[in-house]
């Protein structure tokens, strides 16, 4: 072989065999070095046999020999597809889920199970079918709670083996069938109408009720107004009586001298000379005659009293006045019945001795008409 050839062959072979070399130690670092994330783990094999779990940061591990397997470890949500199932009075359903997930134990989701995910979401759905087929139509829309704590539970044991924790089951619809829907549709309806006619009646009712209370306060109002009414006119006849009354006895001197000059005006119209006077008469006309002007008519013998005698005031009843507007004072103060009773016993003038002012002047005439009659003597 010619020695320039050879020259120039080894700078260019001995220039493959460094970049081959490089390329290797590149490959070879590449296959050292191991990045974990900080939300991760990963399993980590060598010769296929397991070694140990690599926590998050650079691990350098051997290279060519070694595998790795990540692990999420954080929760991660699994979607559980539409199921169909019978419910226990045979109404068809169809339901979906929702399953909440989280790897604890690494070393356990790689050997004891293969794939956790699809094992955790397979589960799932046989749970979820078995637990709507053991529940009733009406449990299954209305006890939604219940089935996912009972999914939940049926969920935790086989998945503690595998290194993984259910969170949280959320079933996220239950349907019926399209006849059953059509059905409860209509039995909403029925019951929305009965509960309508049922609040209209309820209203009606409380309206009369209303009605009625509003009207019975009405006619207590109004009787007790008249019941009013009719105490103060009783009241006020009571009063006007007693004033009559006093008015009676404010006049009797008046009254007296008036009916003494009638008498004295008829026996002067008789045609005998001499008459026989009783004391009180002369006693009046002495008195009247004092009232003349330039009458000489000296004083006598005047009346005991310018007032009413005891058988005259007894007999208008002048004694009894204070006492009866004491007895209309403290009937105000009486309840209502013995009001009306008191004020109708004043108004029929029961239990009293008050006359009106008519009574008192003919029992006057009939008094003077007993009177002895003047005697007359002829001359």
């Amino acid at each position: 072989m010619d020695p320039a050839v050879l020259q120039l062959g080894l700078p260019f072979g001995s220039l493959f065999v460094g970049l081959l070399v490089l390329i290797l130690a590149i490959v070879t670092v590449y296959q050292m070095v191991e990045i974990v994330d900080a939300y991760e783990k990963k399993a980590l094999t060598v010769f296929g046999e397991y070694r140990r779990l690599l926590e998050p940061g650079i691990t350098f591990i051997p290279p060519f020999v070694s595998r790795t397997y990540s692990f999420d470890m954080r929760t991660q949500t699994l979607d559980v597809p539409r199921q169909e199932a019978i419910t226990r009075d045979n109404s068809p359903v169809t339901a979906d889920a929702v399953v909440y997930i989280k790897v604890m134990d690494a070393k356990k989701a790689f050997l004891e199970v293969d794939n956790y995910k699809m094992a955790v979401s397979n589960l799932a759905q046989t749970t979820l079918r078995a637990v709507l087929g053991d529940m009733e139509l009406d449990d299954t829309l209305n006890k939604r709670n219940e089935i996912n704590a009972r999914i939940r539970e049926e969920l935790d044991e086989p998945t503690d083996e595998w290194g993984v924790r259910v969170e949280s089951v959320e079933v996220r619809e239950v349907n019926p069938s399209k006849d059953v829907q059509q059905a409860m549709e209509q039995q909403t309806s029925a019951e929305r109408r009965r509960r309508a006619m049922i609040l209209e009646a309820q209203g009606e009712r409380r309206s009369a009720v209303e009605s009625a209370q509003g009207e019975k306060q009405s006619n207590i109002i109004r009787a007790q107004g008249e019941k009013q009414s009719q105490i103060l006119e009783a009241q006020g006849d009571a009063i006007s009586t007693v004033l009559r009354a006093k008015s009676a006895e404010s006049m009797g001197e008046r009254a007296v001298i008036d009916k003494g000059m009638e008498t004295l005006e008829r026996i002067g119209q008789g045609e005998s000379t001499t008459f026989v006077l009783p004391q009180e008469l002369t006693s009046l006309v002495g008195r009247y005659g004092k009232q003349l002007t330039g009458s000489d008519v000296q004083d006598s013998a005047a009346l005991d009293s310018l007032e009413f005698d005891d058988e005259t005031r007894e007999l208008i009843g002048l004694d009894d006045i204070e006492e009866i507007l004491g007895q209309i004072d403290e009937a105000a103060e009486m309840d209502v019945e013995e009001l009306e009773q008191e004020a109708e016993a004043i108004k029929s003038g029961a239990g009293t001795d008050i006359k009106s002012a008519n009574e008192v002047m003919q029992d006057a005439d009939e008094g003077a008409g007993s009177d002895p009659e003047a005697e007359t003597e002829p001359e």
